[in-house]
């Protein structure tokens, strides 16, 4: 009886691995997971309808009240209107998308699958850093200049709305008395001296404020980072922008003036202020806004160090 053998099969060799997997390849990957969940779609949308939202509603608001009451107008500071709900509430909207960059990978398991293809937690981290900051600071950029123009456009005729092309004069103070109808009717007044907004003070404080909100989003992941729970990361952002400076409000006022120019959230009540940017209390603008940079990089840091250090 005759046998047969069946050739024995070969199988091709993969080609051999070439080049290392760097940062390049990481920033891809990072870039990818942050535009492919909705969360972060979401949570962009929220942050812009409110801040121009706001605005547009701030804006009218300002208009109407100073064609009934035109003695309002000294003192009106309408880029600060304009840019309050955006690094008021926007940072706060901001700062869910920042935990959530890094934390949303510890919840679901994947950040195991993330380090084994890049075991290079350094690079990793580094990627997600880099991705996750320029969206922030392109998104925030937008969403300032926006929210300042669209509140500039709803006070358009007021006398007050500030400009990125001219310089704006409005009144200083205003002097009041009682006018003919008694204290119950309009009254007369004469405004005293005057302020000039020029366009170099409205583009810092348009810029600044999407500075803040940035860095406010990064001090979110750094905490993510550090916690590994999304719920305690924004709750510690939360509490570290919003409920530490409130609780100093109880402080004896000599201490709490000390106290308040070494909280990261000083800085943004500095600067979006294009009026009386003088506040006995807090440093100028740019050196409080490097209070809120030294704590940011200073979690970054413990946040680089867990991460490389512990287990995912």
């Amino acid at each position: 009886m005759a046998t047969t053998t069946a050739p024995a099969l070969r199988l091709s060799a993969l080609p051999p691995a070439t080049g290392r997997a760097g940062l390049p390849g990481a920033l891809r990957s990072e870039f990818t997971k942050l535009r492919s969940v909705r969360s972060t779609y979401w949570t962009i949308a929220a942050m812009f309808i409110v801040s121009v939202g706001v605005a547009a509603i701030a804006g009218f608001g300002i208009a109407s009240n100073l064609h009934n009451n035109p003695w309002n107008k000294a003192g009106t500071d309408a880029t600060q209107a304009s840019l309050i709900a955006f690094f008021e509430i926007g940072q706060l909207i901001i700062a869910v998308l920042g935990a959530l960059a890094i934390t949303s990978e510890y919840s679901t398991g994947m950040i195991r699958t993330s380090l084994t293809a890049m075991p290079r937690r350094g690079t990793v981290y580094a990627a997600k850093l880099i991705v996750f900051s320029t969206v922030t600071l392109i998104v925030s950029m937008i969403t300032s200049f926006v929210a300042f123009f669209v509140g500039q456009a709803a006070m358009s005729g007021s006398g007050v709305s500030a400009s990125l092309f001219h310089s704006v004069t409005i009144p200083a103070d205003v002097n009041m008395s009682p006018g003919p109808q008694g204290p119950n009717g309009p009254p007369n007044y004469q405004f005293i001296g005057h302020i000039v907004i020029s366009p170099g003070t409205v583009l810092t404080a348009i810029i600044g404020c999407a500075l803040f909100v940035t860095v406010v989003a990064l001090i979110a992941f750094a905490l993510g980072a550090i916690i590994r729970h999304t719920a305690g990361a924004i709750t510690a952002a939360i509490g570290l922008m919003f409920v530490l400076p409130i609780i100093i409000q109880v402080l004896p006022d000599h201490w709490r003036w000390d106290i308040m120019r070494f909280f990261p959230d000083a800085a943004g009540r500095v600067l979006s202020v294009t009026i009386g940017q003088d506040n006995p209390h807090l440093w100028s603008a740019w050196p409080q806004f490097g209070v809120t940079l030294i704590y940011t990089a200073v979690l970054l840091l413990a946040g680089a160090y867990l991460f490389r250090k512990r287990d995912a």
